[in-house]
């Protein structure tokens, strides 16, 4: 029989993603998959397997399942709340999810998470990867009562976690093909703005907003349509910033101010309406050697793991914990 989880409910937003389909700009599809290519890697780690599985996207949604058989289940991306059963789950970790159990996850400030199974999501392959590129109409987004397969697993470990990073709210361009259209007063206020994450976003882009005026030109009104990838940070005639994202078109007329660093998108991904981010621009070559510096830290995330429950005997620092009220001890030594 083969193995699969049971979609019992699930809300707008919700799809399965891999890495997607690059190749195919020439011909008008984007990249598409998860938008957070970080989460990828780190729900791999969790589980011991390769990030070129499917995995289900939650895009602001929310899931309830069960699995036909024992599983195992990583949860990544943007904090969300999850139960397992009715028990609460850490976020960020690896976890068993025994047959029947009842997993429900629920956004708890928006964002994109990401939940992995043992063994990949089996869904069927189109133009060369699982995942739904929902503007182009190739799958389709997961809906209430789906059965979805999932592949082999080969491992056997659950209970493991990665260290929670504090968020840094600086995302960091580089400069496009317009940027210099926009004039070094308005790029130097660019700097100099908050821009708030707005409520508004999709998988195709999201939308910032500056305190005070926009950043529109007349200028860059006027270009021609050309190559845009993600995260790109285009601006409407209305002054607004939109960083685009997995699902964006392949080509634009919006001037672009400048682009994000592949490496900063998860901060933006990650982050609830409402965070306030700072633009800050720097020179390419420093954003090369810092896209090479994430990747060799995404390559090594598995010797970052560490276990849920910690052997007492294990941790060097063991007497600056309060270990006098088993509550709080417990609940300390098992942070991660």
């Amino acid at each position: 029989m083969t193995r699969a989880i049971t979609i019992h409910a699930a809300s707008p937003g919700v799809s399965v993603q891999d890495k997607g389909r690059p190749g195919y700009l020439a011909q008008g599809l984007s990249r598409g998959g998860a938008a957070d290519l970080l989460a990828l890697a780190e729900g791999a780690a969790l589980l011991g397997q390769s990030d070129d599985l499917a995995v289900l996207e939650l895009a602001g949604g929310a899931i309830t399942l069960s699995a036909s058989d024992d599983m195992r289940v990583a949860l990544t991306g943007a904090d969300m709340r999850a139960t397992l059963d009715g028990a609460p789950l850490v976020w960020g970790a690896s976890h068993a999810l025994p047959k029947g159990a009842v997993l429900k996850i629920s956004p708890s400030r928006g964002g994109f998470g990401y939940v992995h199974l043992g063994g990949g999501l089996d869904a069927p392959v189109q133009m060369g990867a699982r995942g739904a590129h929902l503007a182009a109409g190739l799958g389709q987004a997961v809906q209430t009562g789906d059965t979805i397969a999932v592949g082999p697993d080969t491992g056997h470990r659950t209970g493991l976690c990665l260290p929670a990073a504090a968020l840094d709210t600086t995302l960091r361009l580089v400069p496009s093909l317009q940027t210099a259209l926009f004039g070094d007063a308005a790029l130097a206020r660019l700097e100099a703005t908050p821009l708030t994450k707005d409520a508004r976003g999709n998988r195709m882009g999201q939308r910032l907003v500056p305190e005070g005026e926009g950043f529109a030109t007349e200028t860059g009104l006027s270009i021609l349509s050309e190559t845009i990838v993600p995260g790109d940070v285009q601006i409407t005639g209305d002054g607004m910033p939109y960083v685009l994202l997995s699902e964006c078109q392949t080509t634009g007329g919006y001037p672009r101010i400048g682009t994000v660093l592949p490496a900063d998108l998860p901060k933006l991904l990650r982050a609830g309406p409402g965070t306030v981010f700072r633009a800050r621009f720097i020179p390419l070559d420093e954003a090369a050697a810092l896209e090479r510096a994430e990747a060799k830290r995404r390559a090594g995330l598995s010797r970052s793991l560490q276990p849920l429950l910690r052997d007492p005997r294990d941790i060097p620092d063991l007497l600056r914990y309060q270990l006098v009220s088993g509550v709080t001890a417990g609940n300390e030594l098992e942070e991660c």
